[in-house]
């Protein structure tokens, strides 16, 4: 179906609506009254923008052809208003098409973020360190709030894993596309003959879940109470507070360790377990719906390169959409904007096609 097909037969479907709702038999009935109303304040949106792209375009065409008009006072007004009209039809032919697109409803979400060291060793753990410092200093540039949920790291200083929460208005929709392998390919710090290295980390996003979205029955759960590890000396926690938290049916294990505080920890744990059984339940409905693409967001994707950083060459290659940009240190410095607009550009236009198709 043509977009202007899909946008006609919108407009039809919201007169249909008008009509229904002024049918007494309608209005007698609660059920049928709310789910119309609902399904007319979806549509209003796109109907109202509609209208006005519809007569905007009526009076370009007017105005053009006025322009052609044999009387000269007549020609010329017509012909100053045509830039003004076409700018209006443009800004209106953006904004329809936008409207097309359907919202992810995630998107307002804050987000937890797990960044894992993966095949590479010590040099991974490095890589998944470089990786947590750049998505910081990017939300700290797009004045978002980052928390440490539960970190651990290794001796030489790198991360095994870690899982931090980003809040602050559309965090999902920033970070949703981070998720799969990144891959590094560089001389590590550790090589003593200069030798290039390839190693890889594992980022997972997971939009955060409340309750309302995944209700978890607490028999379903086991909660183990222990201490903190840390580096030693005073880092060591002396009173048990770290809390994993294992989701029985699923097996699903959440850890937090990072407060000195038990009911702090256990806050956080459940916060990342509701995260992960809502990630678990969007992936079901993903593979439900294979015949379309699926997103990152708990995907088989998640096993496939995403993205390769190669510092030799100073480029970054983000490989779902044949993107390259170089300047590694300021992509590192938390200058990802750049790559994050392509990926959304990507994303609306895939959206739009599939609202259209």
């Amino acid at each position: 179906m043509a977009v202007s097909d899909k946008l006609e037969a919108t407009l039809r479907r919201f007169e249909e609506i008008d009509s229904l709702l002024a049918n007494p038999q309608v209005t007698s009935d609660p059920d049928r009254l709310g789910k119309l109303a609902k399904e007319r304040a979806d549509l209003e949106p796109l109907v109202t923008v509609f209208r006005q792209f519809k007569a905007t375009e009526a009076a370009l065409t007017e105005a053009r052809s006025l322009a052609e008009s044999d009387d000269p006072e007549l020609a010329s007004l017509a012909r100053d208003e045509i830039p003004v009209l076409t700018a209006r039809f443009d800004q209106l032919e953006a904004q329809v098409r936008a409207a097309l697109v359907p919202k992810d409803p995630n998107d307002e979400k804050n987000v937890i973020v797990e960044i894992r060291g993966g095949t590479g060793g010590e040099e991974a753990a490095l890589f998944a360190t470089d990786l947590y410092r750049m998505y910081l200093r990017f939300a700290q540039r797009r004045g978002l709030r980052t928390e440490v949920m539960d970190i651990s790291e290794t001796e030489q200083g790198g991360i095994k894993e870690v899982v931090f929460e980003v809040s602050g208005r559309g965090a999902y929709s920033l970070f949703k596309h981070e998720g799969g392998v990144h891959r590094v390919q560089r001389v590590p710090s550790t090589e003593a003959q200069g030798r290039i290295h390839t190693s890889t980390a594992t980022v997972a996003i997971m939009p955060e879940a409340e309750e309302v979205d995944v209700h978890i029955n607490p028999n379903d759960l086991r909660i183990d109470i222990f201490h903190s590890g840390g580096a030693g000396g005073q880092n060591v926690n002396k009173v048990a507070t770290a809390v994993r938290m294992v989701h029985l049916p699923t097996g699903i294990v959440a850890v937090c360790q990072d407060e000195r505080s038990q009911l702090k920890n256990r806050t956080k744990a459940m916060t990342i377990l509701r995260s992960r059984l809502l990630e678990r339940e969007t992936r079901a409905q993903q593979e439900e719906t294979a015949a379309t693409r699926r997103s990152q967001v708990g995907s088989a994707e998640r096993s496939e390169k995403v993205r390769t950083y190669n510092f030799p060459q100073d480029r970054l290659t983000d490989h779902r959409i044949g993107l390259t940009v170089h300047g590694l240190d300021r992509i590192m410095a938390g200058d990802l904007d750049e790559v994050i607009s392509a990926l959304q550009a990507d994303e609306h236009a895939r959206k739009l096609q599939e609202a259209v198709a």
